[in-house]
């Protein structure tokens, strides 16, 4: 059969190139050209997508909680400076500097001297917390 009688709609489904580069086997002596299984194909791909999109999604949830996290610790920082900035203050906080709250009646009040150094005459009612100034104004609990 002749390449020239063929159909010419079916002259292009013939390899017409170099043998070597034939997509199918040519010679017994060709190497085995297997099927590709498409299903299986899909689903190895699909498979290994769905494991990189886990473990991507794992990790911008825990970056979420570790957000989440820091948020409440700014908010909880935001509540103890309103706390000590609606107490009586004599004096301007300096950043950096350990202060000390305690509550006297209804009135609380800002000092530097600690609970232990008070000794004997301890001259409040209760030590509510102790607090850093941080350079944001905001106030951090010492534990």
């Amino acid at each position: 059969m002749e390449i020239n009688n063929i159909d010419p709609a079916k002259k292009d489904a013939i390899y017409q190139g170099l043998d070597k580069f034939s997509p199918i086997p040519l010679s017994v002596s060709s190497p085995q050209i297997k099927p590709i299984d498409k299903r299986l194909l899909k689903a190895n791909a699909f498979e290994t997508m769905q494991l990189q999109a886990h473990q991507q999604m794992g990790m911008l949830k825990k970056q979420a909680e570790l957000i989440m996290q820091q948020v409440a610790e700014i908010e909880e920082r935001v509540k103890i400076s309103k706390q000590i900035y609606d107490a009586d203050l004599n004096f301007e906080p300096v950043v950096g500097t350990n202060y000390h709250v305690y509550l006297k009646g209804k009135k609380t009040v800002l000092s530097l001297i600690s609970p232990d150094e008070w000794g004997k005459k301890f001259p409040f009612e209760k030590h509510v917390c102790s607090a850093t100034l941080l350079a944001d104004k905001s106030w951090q609990l010492i534990k």
